[in-house]
């Protein structure tokens, strides 16, 4: 039998680790609370979480601060036009040419960066398809199969990828299945004036005291654990089908803004994203259930990097989020 009272004494521990970790976060980035808040929720929730903004905002130095607070192996691929699928997953070099005692033969087997806990994927529009693609199986089913053997990943593992704004020169467009794969997207712009002098001032000084970090690896896999059994009720499950369904634009349910924008909607790993996120959220504010309002403070990350524009949508200037809370109205 389950005792409730220290199932709820051990929550409430662990999400005040978890405030502990975002106050942290918010002291080595200030003005973009409503990104740290999304990006710990997609941490909680399992998922990866894509970072798009101008070079010169702090996207390397939020996800530097994140591993910071969490006791995980960490590694950073800078990712470059020439970048290739070997030095993201490994492969393997000639170590032994009589071949004894290994089962590889004259071989040894050289892992790559995307065998950690955290992986910060700099700039990745910035690498070719063919280097991108390395991280699809990784992304996904948590795993690299090298040659003719799967590795598993070392849980937890998530990638926080940055990229620049895909206008900029010498970017290469993510493919769709690549963007599905994340299950945020968020973007950043620049913080009020406030902030953008206090980071002057911070980032032009002395160098800050370093922190520890808040958060073990058994304390986050812990809280992964009890996001999936926060409770969704069937309201919810049906709104967040429903808001799939109503951004594709063959369905009768779909709004004006995606029948003449979107040429392709989300699929169910979005409608996966948006009820994982709900979960986390409602962990974070104590409630056993997610609800109406959780699902609508993270449906437009989970859903602005699905959304396909078409021919039509793009000489209008599309804009995902405003059809992404076109949807939301439509469903509500």
């Amino acid at each position: 039998m389950v005792d409730t009272t220290a199932l709820s004494e051990r929550i409430r521990f662990l999400v005040a680790k978890v405030d502990e970790l975002r106050a942290q976060l918010r002291d080595r980035f200030h003005g973009q609370d409503e990104t740290i808040e999304r990006l710990v929720l997609a941490v909680l929730a399992g998922g990866h979480v894509l970072l798009e903004g101008a070079p010169g905002l702090g996207k390397t130095t939020l996800v530097h601060a994140l591993a910071d607070g969490v006791r995980l192996d960490f590694q950073r691929l800078q990712c470059t036009p020439d970048l290739m699928p070997s030095d993201i997953v490994g492969g393997r070099i000639l170590s032994n040419l009589d071949g004894e005692g290994s089962d590889d033969g004259p071989f040894k087997l050289v892992k790559g960066p995307v065998f950690t806990n955290v992986l910060l994927a700099d700039e990745i529009n910035r690498a070719t398809p063919r280097a991108q693609s390395a991280l699809l199986e990784a992304m996904q089913e948590r795993q690299v199969t090298l040659y003719d053997r799967t590795h598993p990943l070392s849980a937890p593992f998530f990638v926080v990828a940055t990229q620049n704004p895909i206008e900029m020169e010498g970017t290469y467009p993510l493919p769709e299945a690549q963007l599905d794969r994340f299950l945020f997207k968020l973007e950043l712009g620049l913080p009020p004036l406030a902030d953008v002098c206090e980071i002057l001032g911070m980032t032009t000084g002395t160098a800050p005291e370093e922190v520890g970090p808040r958060l073990s690896r058994d304390e986050l896999l812990e809280l992964q654990t009890l996001v999936r059994e926060i409770t969704a009720p069937s309201d919810v499950i049906e709104r967040v089908g429903r808001l799939v369904l109503a951004t594709h634009p063959g369905n009768e349910t779909a709004p004006a803004a995606v029948r003449d924008a979107v040429r392709y909607g989300a699929s169910i790993r979005g409608g996966q994203a948006i009820l994982l996120a709900s979960k986390a959220r409602a962990l974070l504010r104590g409630a056993t259930n997610a609800s109406m309002e959780d699902v609508e403070s993270v449906a437009v990350p989970a859903l602005r990097h699905r959304l396909v524009p078409s021919f039509e949508g793009e000489a209008a200037g599309f804009d995902a989020d405003a059809v992404a809370r076109a949807v939301l109205e439509a469903t509500a």
